[in-house]
């Protein structure tokens, strides 16, 4: 099997190798950017990862794992211009370095690109395989939906909000562990058990990211932090807040979010001042290790040789221990 470093060096070589043409060049260069601009990998990882916990033969988990990534990347390209951000991965968005029509075209070609990259999957099961793409990229889009939703309302629930990231976020993480296993040829219940700890690894990541946006650190988190507060976003961390804290807290911490009246960093610091007094951050790192938890458990019952999931423990910490 091969390690975390060299399967990463082998996917970054491969998604320089990817093929796109380079005219007009309004519309691929900016996939080229928002490809090389880095990002951690995780989702091909884990395609590939998969794969080899049952195969050694990877070629068709490397498409697989590229056409992940590609959609991946679509999707932020997309959310982007949806929420105005003008950094990612401590660079300008591309609808801020060429514009949001751009953006939105470049973005249509890479979601064709993917499934150029998908098809190229030379595996008895393809049915299965594309039905798996397809369906997260569907879920994808749901939970894309349901945090607009969010946006415009003052009730969403903690488990609404669960639902949204299992889909939103999870799904791509989960749906990249069964490709991996699918294109391998694993047995379907392996399949699916992957799935579920990809949910469960996938929702510790996105409530992670919740965290770090209020309590990381710029320079290596990639972004600004406090970030979901200027915005408003409907975040674990926020949710958490108004479920725990005191009617008196309650109203301080809506009229703060809706007040024209403070600079963005006044309203970050005071609500971070709430949720420090709530404990925010403690009962946030506790449903992290929950849902950690809960991965870790799956994966240990996988009826497969247990050298054969040190990668993946190896992986899934990897998602989690960070400062990004």
């Amino acid at each position: 099997m091969h390690t975390i470093e060299q399967l990463t060096l082998l996917l970054e070589q491969r998604i320089k190798e990817t093929g796109l043409p380079k005219e007009p060049t309004n519309l691929y260069a900016p996939i080229e950017y928002t490809l090389e601009s880095g990002g951690k990998r995780i989702r091909p990882l884990m395609v590939v990862v998969a794969s080899e916990m049952y195969s050694d033969n990877i070629d068709s988990a490397i498409y697989a794992a590229l056409a992940v990534e590609v959609f991946h990347n679509f999707t932020l390209l997309h959310d982007d211009i949806m929420d105005n951000a003008e950094v990612r991965r401590a660079r300008a968005t591309v609808h801020k370095k060429w514009s949001a029509n751009i953006a939105i075209l470049s973005g249509d070609a890479t979601v064709i690109h993917s499934y150029n990259l998908i098809a190229k999957c030379c595996v008895e099961n393809f049915y299965d395989v594309i039905n798996t793409f397809n369906t997260l990229a569907t879920l994808v889009c749901e939970g894309q939906q349901y945090d607009m939703d969010f946006e415009s309302r003052d009730d969403v629930t903690i488990d609404e909000y669960i639902n949204m990231i299992s889909l939103k976020t999870s799904a791509l993480v989960a749906g990249s562990l069964k490709l991996g296993a699918q294109v391998a040829g694993a047995p379907k219940e392996d399949c699916d058990a992957l799935y579920e700890f990809g949910v469960n690894l996938g929702n510790a990541f996105q409530i992670q990211d919740d965290l770090l946006d209020t309590y990381g650190n710029a320079a290596t988190f990639g972004k600004r932090i406090g970030g979901d507060i200027t915005e408003g976003k409907k975040t674990f961390l926020l949710l958490t807040a108004l479920d725990k804290c005191s009617p008196k807290q309650k109203i301080e911490l809506q009229e703060i979010l809706a007040s024209a009246t403070f600079s963005e960093q006044e309203r970050i610091d005071k609500v971070t001042a709430i949720y420090n007094d709530l404990s925010i951050k403690s009962f946030t790192e506790k449903k992290i290790d929950e849902y950690f938890t809960k991965a870790s458990d799956i994966l240990a019952k996988l009826n497969i040789d247990s050298a054969k999931k040190e990668v993946m423990y190896k992986l899934a910490d990897l998602l989690i221990n960070r400062n990004k």
